[in-house]
Formats: structure tokens, sequence, C-alpha cells
């Protein structure tokens, strides 16, 4: 047996639990992100001071590097694995969308300091965020509950938080004047819709 064969055999032996990790490695990135937009927003509260590389942001896309690492991944192993491919792909779209908004929001923080809650960067971002909650959700559910239910409530989680984080943004983007007056205080850099 040549070893070629012998790592192909074996890697497609493993497909199944290879595919679990990356459910496992988009949930928990999903959730980081979660964490640290959160984080990122009680920062503002505070009044510290926004610029792009500030802790909060690293850690929001580290998170977006895990389900972005998970996605390439997944994409390469579940190829042949129609019952992942959904999930995956979504995956890949909501990771393609964050970076594509970091970008330029990264842009926007280096041309103007400091940016308003409801950006067309924050807004592409929360629509990845929103699209990698329910992929990671997706290729979760494809594993039995046996496997899955100590993660399955993180899933609901932040499904539910990303869908009301874009949700908010949106509300605030149909009656941004009135709607923002409540909320100016606690983000430092305002509630302007840009």
């Amino acid at each position: 047996m040549t070893i070629y064969k012998m790592i192909s055999e074996s890697f497609l032996s493993r497909q199944n639990d290879i595919l679990f990790l990356v459910s496992i490695l988009a949930v928990l990135g999903t959730f980081v992100v979660l964490a640290g937009g959160i984080w990122d927003s009680a920062s503002h509260a505070l009044k510290i001071p926004d610029s792009f590389w500030t802790i909060q942001h690293v850690t929001v896309y580290t998170g977006v590097s895990l389900v972005a690492l998970a996605a390439v991944v997944g994409t390469m192993i579940s190829m042949k694995n129609r019952k992942i491919i959904t999930g995956i792909t979504i995956l890949l779209i909501g990771s393609m969308l964050q970076l594509v908004g970091g970008y330029v929001d990264y842009n926007f923080h280096t041309k103007y300091g400091i940016d308003g809650l409801v950006t067309s960067s924050h807004l592409t971002i929360e629509s990845g965020l929103l699209l990698i909650s329910i992929g990671s959700f997706l290729t979760l559910s494809k594993f039995g509950y046996s496997r899955t239910k100590k993660l399955v409530p993180f899933s609901i989680v932040n499904v539910l938080f990303s869908a009301t984080w874009i949700g908010f943004n949106l509300s605030l983007l149909v009656g941004a004047t009135m709607l923002c007056i409540p909320v100016y205080d606690l983000f430092s850099s305002g509630c302007s819709v840009m």
C-alpha cells in the first residue's frame, strides 16, 4: 500500500469527524464575533476612544477568521457531502461579507477615526454575522443531537443575537433621528446613519 493511498483512505474515513470539528469551529467563531461586538458596544458606553485596532475589533476579526477557516476547510471537504454543503456555503458567503465589510470599516476608521453606528460597512458585517450564525447552526444540525447537545444552545443564541443586532440597526436606518436620540449617549461616536 502506498503512502498516498494510506493517507487518502485515512482522510476519507475521517471526513465526518473533520466536518463535525468544522461545525464546532464555526459555532465558536460566531460566538467570539458576538462577544467582541458586545465588548465593543460596552467600550462605547464607557466612552473609551475608538479606532479600528482596538482589542475589541481584534476579537471580532479573530472570530471572523475562525469562521472563515472553518468555511474554507469545510468547502474543501464537503464537495461530495450534500447534507452539509448548504450550511458550509452560507458560512463561506457570510465570512466573505464580514471580511469585505471589515476592510471597508478599516478604511473608514483610518480616514475618519470613529464612525457612526449604522454605516454600510457595519451593515455588511452584520449581514455576514447573521449568515455565519445561520450557516453554523445548519452545519451543526446535520450531526446527531447526542453529539451536538452542548453546542446547540450556543448556536441558537448566536442566531438570536445576530438577528436582533441587525434588526436593531435596520430599525435605526428607517427611523434614524427619532430612534437615535435615546441611544446617542451609549455610543460615543453617535448614532449617525452614514
